[in-house]
């Protein structure tokens, strides 16, 4: 890394930052409180907010928002007549899956082989870290050029929309002349990458029923209709027999036309079984940023363990539908419903339920915001250009921000390169790349200050 007192700073500051990821990543802040008790998602939120006060924030919040969840807010006033720059993380995760499958528990930072592992410490408490790192080397360096708004969701993982929400409802509080979505991440480690485009996405779950109750599948079998089956042949109706996603109505033929994946690469960091095919057709890029995408994500049936010899009278499944750029979630989500229930056969009584909704995003890469990034991506990692990218996750946030503020640049940087391997097991972030982009988003503050 370049000699500069903002790269010095930061390294000197990578000690404590390792300290107060391990605190954060400690709290188990999965935003189903079915799942986890809803004390540990307001006791991360409490830590955000008490972080934010000791850097001298003033305004500092916890917002209730509709979802029944917390998200947090600070204001730092800037020089008079500086502009004002938003910066977004959020403190929730995802559920930990099989904890037994990790090599560490997922609720304690873990040093191993130069990477930190836990869950979130990548997506996206580490993206809290790195703010709160940026702004002290500016303190500590001439001080913060801009004022600084920062917002901390506790429920993007969850997709249901409670700070979309609180921010349509109060479109003063994040209001913004440039906004830093630190929830994305760099294409290879050691890549500087900005994500140009995310895929929106809907939720939708389906329930399938045929008879009043299970049947002894001797008696009554191979005349009555099993609901497993016939969710089964409905939910393969989604696919060709390539892979690719096919909804009735939807168009998946669309190209990328930025950065390349290439295939062997998407492999590895994929970790595809030797001799297993990859699905869907085009590039890896087009398959996985420019066109639609749908998964499975869940099935209520009889586990294996404990299955009775019985014909099913009910299932039902929950089925996420990547958007892409240019496609309208809302109008996706009727398709996918038509769908489903245009293609359950024998007549069963099939309903659908949207569980969750956002939309896609493309950012206008053209504004002085981005030239300033690039600058700034080109000092903290020396011999490096920046590059462009999408992501075919989503966040909702993105869009609600865009419509509200529609004159603000909205930049998307990030910890979660595919070696973070964020939302599976051993999630983990490399600290190497919490420095740089720190830095990188520290010097990006004081070039924007100035063009």
């Amino acid at each position: 890394m370049s000699p500069n007192p903002i790269a010095e700073t930061v390294a000197s500051l990578m000690p404590k930052a390792k300290a107060e990821l391990t605190e954060l990543v400690a709290f188990k802040s999965v935003a189903d409180f079915d799942q986890f008790p809803k004390s540990e998602s307001e006791a991360a939120a409490g830590w955000v907010a008490d972080a934010l006060r000791a850097e001298g924030f003033q305004d500092v919040a916890l917002l209730d928002t509709p979802d029944g969840t917390q998200s947090v807010y600070g204001f730092l006033p800037g020089p008079e007549g500086a502009p004002t720059v938003l910066l977004y993380a959020h403190y929730d995760v995802q559920p930990p899956l099989d904890e037994a499958a990790w090599a560490t528990p997922p609720f304690e930072l873990t040093e191993r082989d130069g990477r930190w592992y836990g869950r979130g410490s990548a997506d996206c408490k580490g993206g809290v870290i790195m703010h709160l790192l940026a702004l002290r080397a500016l303190k500590a360096n001439g001080g913060v050029p801009v004022s600084v708004k920062v917002i901390a969701e506790g429920s993007e993982e969850q997709g249901t929309g409670g700070l979309e929400r609180y921010a349509e409802a109060h479109p003063e509080l994040l209001t913004a002349d440039t906004i830093v979505i630190g929830d994305a991440g760099n294409f290879r480690v050691g890549l500087p990458t900005v994500t140009s485009t995310l895929r929106g996405m809907t939720l939708v779950r389906i329930s399938v029923d045929t008879l009043e109750g299970n049947l002894h599948s001797g008696q009554f079998g191979g005349a009555a209709p099993d609901a497993l089956g016939a969710l089964v042949r409905t939910l393969d109706s989604l696919r060709a027999e390539d892979g690719s996603t096919t909804i009735d109505g939807l168009t998946s033929d669309a190209a990328w036309d930025g950065l390349q994946y290439e295939e062997s690469d998407f492999r590895r960091d994929a970790k595809v079984l030797d001799g297993v095919e990859l699905i869907g057709r085009g590039t890896v890029a087009d398959r996985i940023w420019a066109r639609p995408a749908v998964t499975v994500l869940g099935i209520d049936c009889p586990p294996v363990i404990g299955a009775t010899p019985s014909v099913q009278a009910a299932a039902r499944a929950l089925i996420s539908l990547r958007v892409p750029p240019g496609v309208d979630a809302a109008e996706a989500t009727k398709l996918l419903q038509a769908h489903l229930e245009a293609h359950t056969p024998w007549g069963a009584q099939v309903q659908t339920e949207q569980i969750g909704q956002g939309q896609p995003f493309r950012a206008d890469t053209t504004s002085p915001a981005y030239a300033a990034m690039a600058e700034a991506m080109g000092e903290a990692y020396p011999g490096e250009e920046m590059q462009y990218a999408g992501q075919g996750g989503s966040i909702p946030l993105c869009n609600t921000l865009s419509s509200l503020y529609p004159r603000a640049e909205i930049l998307l940087i990030g910890l979660s390169e595919p070696e973070a391997q964020i939302h599976a097991v051993n999630e983990s972030v490399s600290p190497e790349e919490l420095e740089r982009l720190s830095v990188a988003e520290a010097l990006f503050l004081q070039k924007y200050a100035a063009s």
